[in-house]
């Protein structure tokens, strides 16, 4: 089985090297790059399973560069970055980062999430390559874990690869309650002990009731159960392909 790619965008080279030598001695696949404009050539031939990416970049915004790495496929990112106000780590995850690691950091945690975030994404590749599951309807969302897509009124919803992962997951218990720690170690694969911040469960959530709501009145099919979590919302109309 090949090494896992990682590519890390970076503009302090101290940082950028720090890194660099810790994951090489771990045989990940490692290309580097400081600033957008490589990051972005780097990533085209390199094809990373993940990326960690430093937000404050010389010529391109790292929340802007999350979105375009995304736009064309599921890669996980990782934002690494100085900014610890909760704004912008709510910005970061709005944009699309899969985890937020801030600065100054641990290598060792570092390494933890690394490893939960490549965890999913193996997970996910066992699961393509499988049996094809069911795809999931309710009247007018279908979810199509097999593809990956998501539609609401034969519209396709875009979402990124954790934003499905979290719907797919709370879809496939529909009526069960899930606390935002549950969700963290179910679908992010992190124990809470390691990602203490459960506020990005709800921006999560929000993004994808977001995204829904702008074709269809049913973001509701996400219900919050006050002081405790969130749950999919059972239909009457819910049938399996």
């Amino acid at each position: 089985m090949a090494s896992p790619k990682i590519l890390v965008v970076e503009d302090d080279t101290v940082i950028l090297e720090l890194i660099f030598r810790f994951f090489k001695q771990k045989n990940y696949q490692l290309k580097t790059a400081n600033d957008g404009r490589s990051a972005l050539e780097i990533f085209t031939y390199f094809n990373p399973d993940l990326v960690i990416l430093d937000i404050n970049l010389p010529d391109i915004i790292g929340y802007d560069l999350c979105e375009r790495m995304q736009k064309s496929t599921d890669v996980y990112v990782m934002m690494l970055t100085s900014r610890i106000n909760p704004e912008d780590k709510i910005q970061g995850f709005r944009r699309g980062a899969d985890d937020y690691v801030t600065k100054p950091f641990d290598l060792q945690e570092l390494e933890w999430r690394v490893k939960a975030l490549l965890k999913r994404q193996a997970r996910r590749e066992v699961i393509s390559s499988q049996t094809p599951l069911n795809v999931l309807v309710w009247k007018d969302l279908t979810i199509d874990p097999n593809r990956r897509e998501v539609t609401v009124l034969g519209q396709g919803i875009e979402l990124t690869a954790l934003e499905f992962d979290l719907l797919f997951f709370l879809a496939s218990h529909p009526g069960k309650v899930w606390s935002r720690a549950e969700l963290i170690e179910k679908v992010w694969k992190v124990s809470c002990s390691i990602s203490s911040d459960l506020r990005v469960v709800d921006v999560h959530i929000g993004q994808i009731r977001r995204k829904i709501q702008a074709v269809s009145s049913r973001s509701y099919l996400i219900k919050t159960v006050r002081g405790v979590g969130y749950k999919f919302e059972v239909l009457t109309e819910k049938n399996i392909k």
